[in-house]
């Protein structure tokens, strides 16, 4: 896995003109059945991917925190929501609670999340292929094929499966 994260930044970024024309050419002529067709890819992608040997979302970015995270988190931790936040939380550029660093304070050593089922819903959901019109969050998906071998083998067998 170490090797493949390697050069996932490097496949990504040279894929990247290719990935940004197939999602323009997917948001003008979406197929009636992208849906079922991406949540089969996304599946069958799945499947394949052991995210505990990865983790590299985890090691490199970080989510953002909504306040029903923020609340249910430091409920499971035993602290006030004021003490999570300025214990691991800062406020970026967008105005949005983020980690102060990464990679997150929550990963252990052996790439499992310590509050796992308490996780902030930005977790839950990465790295975002199962969405319905997925042609809606383009930039975001792109961004994530930099980090997410599975995402970025998501994007290529959607740029190979759906016909445009």
């Amino acid at each position: 896995m170490q090797a493949r994260l390697l050069i996932l930044t490097k496949q990504a970024k040279d894929k990247a003109i290719e990935t940004k024309k197939f999602f323009n050419k997917l948001k003008k002529r979406t197929p009636k059945n992208l849906d079922v067709q991406v949540a089969q890819i996304h599946e069958e992608v799945f499947e394949k991917t052991n995210c505990m040997s990865c983790a590299n979302c985890c090691k490199t970015t970080g989510p953002l925190f909504v306040k029903q995270d923020i609340e249910r988190i430091s409920k499971y931790l035993g602290i006030k929501p004021v003490q999570f936040e300025q214990q691991y939380l800062r406020v970026d550029e967008d105005n949005d609670w983020v980690l102060k660093k990464t990679p997150c304070v929550f990963l252990g050593d052996d790439n499992a999340c310590m509050i796992y089922d308490f996780r902030p819903k930005a977790c839950r959901e990465f790295p975002h292929t199962d969405r319905k019109k997925i042609y809606q969050i383009a930039k975001l998906t792109q961004a994530n094929t930099a980090i997410c071998p599975a995402a970025f083998d998501i994007v290529e067998r959607m740029k190979t499966s759906i016909k445009l």
